[in-house]
């Protein structure tokens, strides 16, 4: 099987942020990752991943912006899995493209519904197995875990997505450690949240990926598409990153994991669920009206950001809707 990238670096790094985008949906998230890391100071551009189906003004923006950008083939097990609870699903099994992408020494993939709070280039240099050990070493991968613990109580999660059995609620007694290591890969339900994922390019491992997408037997019951195959696949053989690499948003929430939570800490904040933080109305920006009341407060450092991100590029003359 032949790697999906070609071996063309659309940059002069080979230590790449990528983030996929395959709509505008996600477009203003993008752009204000891309501005988030440039404003802590990271020496690695972000590269965005797009698919067929991503239009002409997603395209102008990116160029407007400077920033680079690469087709990537959109990923889907060879039989239909339905997705229709959770459609956003559908869009992650493009998330294991990285592993493709040879021309790189170091991918970190990210997703379009990050902010970058504090540098946190050290992940380009994690020590991860190299390429040529193909998937069969210990440290395939880095991610942090998903949280499973289902605070929106969707119907559609699994039963046993419940708080016992979260590889986080095992850090709650020793939340300084925390910090600064993440639980066992084999704990809890021992599922990484693709969110953020760390790479060595490999075509071995991608193979691997690839071979297991085209088994139905398998892919049938991937209820969480990307982040159920790496479990599925590398179990308790990748490396544990600390939740402040890939804060779920949800974990600040009072009795879900705000025991281990610290603001100062953060250093990638993940706006995982909907409404995001694009999605506001004025009014709830403003605090005007019932829905401002169930606002999630980190939105707000979002618009921050945001804001600033717009006033910057208007200084430069490039205004768009995103």
């Amino acid at each position: 099987m032949s790697s999906s990238s070609g071996s063309q670096r659309v940059t002069d790094s080979t230590k790449v942020w990528t983030t996929l985008i395959t709509n505008t949906d996600y477009l203003a998230g993008l752009l204000t990752l891309d501005y988030s890391l440039k404003k802590v100071g990271s020496k690695y551009p972000l590269v965005a991943l797009y698919t067929d189906s991503f239009p002409p003004d997603g395209h102008a923006a990116l160029d407007a912006r400077g920033i680079p950008k690469k087709r990537i083939p959109y990923l889907l097990p060879s039989v239909h899995k339905d997705y229709s609870n959770d459609a956003r699903f559908y869009d992650c099994w493009s998330k294991l493209t990285p592993f493709s992408l040879l021309e790189y020494e170091r991918v970190v993939q990210l997703d379009s519904d990050m902010m970058v709070l504090q540098n946190m280039d050290e992940l380009m240099d994690l020590e991860l197995d190299p390429p040529e050990l193909g998937g069969k070493g210990n440290r395939v991968f880095a991610a942090s875990h998903a949280c499973v613990c289902n605070p929106l109580k969707k119907p559609h999660y699994p039963n046993d997505w419940i708080p016992s059995n979260c590889a986080f609620t095992t850090q709650h007694s020793n939340p300084d450690a925390a910090q600064t290591t993440g639980a066992l890969p084999t704990a809890g339900l021992a599922m990484p949240n693709g969110g953020l994922q760390v790479v060595n390019p490999s075509q071995e491992i991608y193979d691997t990926i690839l071979a297991r997408l085209s088994t139905p037997s398998s892919t049938e019951n991937y209820e969480f598409a990307d982040q159920s195959l790496l479990a599925d696949v590398f179990p308790g053989r990748w490396v544990t990153l600390p939740y402040i690499y890939n804060a779920l948003k949800t974990l600040r929430w009072k009795g879900v994991h705000d025991a281990i939570w610290r603001d100062e800490n953060i250093k990638n904040i993940h706006y995982i669920l909907s409404p995001k933080p694009w999605d506001e109305t004025e009014e709830v920006k403003q605090g005007i009206g019932e829905a401002a009341k169930h606002r999630d407060p980190t939105n707000a450092w979002w618009w921050k950001v945001t804001d600033e991100r717009r006033k910057e590029e208007k200084s430069r003359g490039v205004a768009d809707r995103f």
